[in-house]
């Protein structure tokens, strides 16, 4: 009786929250379109409003289909390996090639911008409940099941790495808030970057499932409205990079050059991020 009123307070609170996480969207979708005004409004401040209304809808939209514990054990467990492995690829090269990051994104931590590690939160959630909308898991109580628990975590992996792959080469080689020094075949990126994000992201979610399968966590009854959502932040995130075709080049300038001495041009740049 006390599990079933659990889990009716929990739908409870998404409905009455509902509206609150629609806003959400609505303010992520506005903060898209100051990429296109991104020459006088500072990049911090761009960086934060496309990271916090994901963020606050990882926490609401994840405390109803898991519950609080749970999204909290994945802010921790994401956080902590993020940072962790990012810390590790600044000073070593490994996983992701050789890097180190600007004060582009405001304070850090070690190595690492604050503002970052809170950027993987909002879009890894979202991109895991995508993942368990592609396995069909929307009416499946126990989303690791069986096959689930390797095949979940590759697929909520491609749609990591599918969001860096086009936001990398506008937030390095055009921001400069993160520096190759050595350049890279990818508009200065090199592709090493994306194996290694591949492997740190599958690492955390790999983790997480085995934690839901040991702790046999149920997903709690979401209307397709609900699901919806998670879909269309995602959707929003992809359609930012169509807005930059729209604008003046950020910085106005038509090319840029990597550390390594290559020069790339800036619209082809956007292009391929589109």
């Amino acid at each position: 009786m006390n599990t079933v009123m659990s889990e009716e307070s929990r739908v409870q609170s998404f409905w009455v929250s509902g509206g609150a996480l629609w806003s959400l969207l609505a303010i992520y979708a506005a903060a898209r379109f100051l990429a296109l005004a991104s020459s006088t409004i500072p990049v911090p401040v761009i960086a934060a409003l496309h990271i916090l209304p994901p963020l606050i809808f990882a926490f609401f939209h994840g405390s109803s289909l898991l519950g609080r514990r749970e999204i909290l054990t994945f802010f921790v467990l994401f956080l902590v390996v993020g940072n962790t492995i990012e810390n590790i690829g600044v000073g070593t090269g490994f996983p992701f090639g050789h890097y180190y990051f600007t004060d582009c994104l405001g304070p850090k931590l070690f190595h690492v911008p604050i503002l970052l590690g809170l950027a993987y939160l909002g879009l890894g959630y979202i991109s895991w409940t995508l993942a368990l909308l592609i396995l069909g898991n929307r009416k499946d109580r126990n989303p690791v099941a069986g096959f689930r628990v390797i095949a979940l975590p590759l697929i909520a992996s491609f749609l990591m790495v599918a969001w860096d792959f086009s936001q990398d080469p506008v937030w390095s080689t055009i921001q400069r808030c993160w520096i190759w020094p050595r350049g890279g075949a990818y508009f200065g990126v090199p592709v090493s970057n994306f194996l290694g994000w591949y492997l740190a992201v599958y690492l955390f979610y790999q983790l997480f499932a085995l934690y839901l399968r040991r702790r046999a966590i149920p997903l709690n009854p979401l209307s397709l409205a609900d699901w919806r959502l998670a879909v269309l932040f995602y959707a929003v995130c992809a359609a930012g990079n169509l807005l930059l075709l729209l604008g003046i080049p950020p910085g106005g300038l038509a090319v840029v050059s990597d550390p390594s001495g290559a020069t790339w041009n800036v619209r082809d740049i956007l292009s391929a991020s589109a």
